[in-house]
């Protein structure tokens, strides 16, 4: 029989969240969710903080799939094998990051800081910093739902 009030459910107070976790210039990322700190084992989740008018270096989280969550702030992704695509989200809205794709983060506003909430596909974290030279001007890339394309 599991001891469910101990192996339950657990509550990560926002407050005490693990900045010892992979990172990458230009962000901070802290953990709440992982196997480390609760058992997790298909997932991490986290907070990361970008400061206004910052940019993240490229980077991509190997078989990883991750979602990004815009708490506050206006995100702008870049992403390609030379960060040749863009797109932009704001509060509220969500982002997709295939496995092994080179990605971008980047603060589109100069005044306010970027707060984003991140989840990962497995227990572990795992940040691969690329060396990428940008192309100057990247192509912006609109979302169309493949479901509901009419």
């Amino acid at each position: 029989m599991s001891d469910w009030k101990h192996d339950g459910v657990q509550v990560i107070p926002g407050t005490n969240l693990d900045p010892n976790t992979a990172q990458t210039p230009g962000m901070e990322r802290k953990a709440a969710i992982d196997f480390a700190r609760v058992g997790a084992q298909k997932l991490w989740a986290g907070t990361v903080h970008i400061h206004p008018d910052a940019k993240t270096g490229a980077h991509h989280h190997g078989p990883l799939e991750s979602v990004i969550y815009v708490v506050k702030g206006k995100a702008r992704m870049r992403w390609g094998e030379h960060l040749e695509f863009t797109a932009e989200a704001g509060p509220g809205d969500f982002i997709y990051v295939p496995p092994y794709v080179p990605h971008q983060e980047i603060n589109a506003s100069p005044t306010d800081e970027l707060e984003c909430v991140l989840v990962r596909s497995d227990g572990e974290a795992v940040a691969i910093n690329l060396d990428i030279e940008p192309i100057e001007k990247p192509e912006t890339v609109l979302w169309i739902d493949p479901i509901h394309r009419g």
